[in-house]
């Protein structure tokens, strides 16, 4: 039975393709002034920011795979390729933020109050979710697991966002100064799982890249990834 994204007119397709790069642009552009921002204020004050911000450049080597795939004439030939790049991308930050964190926690290295930081985490929580929903959309009907994964990387930064936003408040507020270390751990357990996951090709039902070395065709995801659509 073919899949929905199999039924796709050259026209419809095509459109879809350039959503995919106008995304992915907005993407990248969005993630550098954020990243620069919780960079520069997180590296003198906390674990957390300085986490998120490395997030936003993860964020930004997504859209630039998706941007090199997309530009492609056949662009579901680059779709495994664009995966792998991607999970490579989420174990990076895994690492980095891991080390960070135990460094924060194992030297009771008290992180700083950031109202910059407070404002861009609290901006994202605004920004990132429409960006989230136009790609999930995007990819489903175009049934790219490239594009998908790209939108759970955006998810992702969202629910950082949300978690750093609110390890920066506790610390300003009640001088919790081990819930920012603690958060920026959360950050690296969440990018590890969504790597693994975009490594297997686990994104959505319809995805264009089969399971690897499974021999099944038609579909990039386990059995598991029903949510993630």
């Amino acid at each position: 039975m073919s899949s929905p994204a199999a039924l796709l007119s050259p026209r419809r397709r095509a459109q879809l393709n350039r959503r995919s790069l106008r995304l992915a642009y907005a993407t990248a552009g969005y993630n550098l002034l954020e990243g620069a921002v919780a960079v520069t204020a997180g590296a003198a004050s906390s674990a957390a920011l300085l986490g998120f911000g490395l997030d936003s450049f993860v964020e930004v080597s997504s859209a630039l795979v998706v941007i090199w795939q997309f530009r492609s004439r056949m662009p579901e030939t680059r779709e495994r390729l664009a995966l792998r790049l991607i999970a490579v991308s989420f174990f990076a930050l895994a690492a980095w933020v891991t080390f960070d964190a135990l460094r924060s926690l194992l030297g009771a290295e008290e992180a700083g109050t950031s109202l910059a930081g407070i404002a861009v985490a609290a901006t994202s929580v605004v920004v990132m979710p429409l960006l989230v929903w136009a790609k999930r959309r995007t990819g489903r009907e175009l049934g790219s697991a490239t594009v998908v994964a790209d939108s759970t990387q955006t998810l992702l930064c969202t629910y950082l966002s949300a978690i750093v936003l609110a390890g920066l408040l506790l610390n300003a507020t009640l001088g919790w100064w081990w819930a920012d270390p603690v958060a920026a751990l959360v950050i690296a357990a969440v990018a590890a799982r969504e790597g693994v996951q975009a490594w297997r090709g686990e994104q959505c039902d319809d995805c264009a890249v089969p399971v690897a070395d499974s021999g099944r065709e038609g579909c990039g995801c386990g059995p598991d990834c029903a949510d993630a659509c």
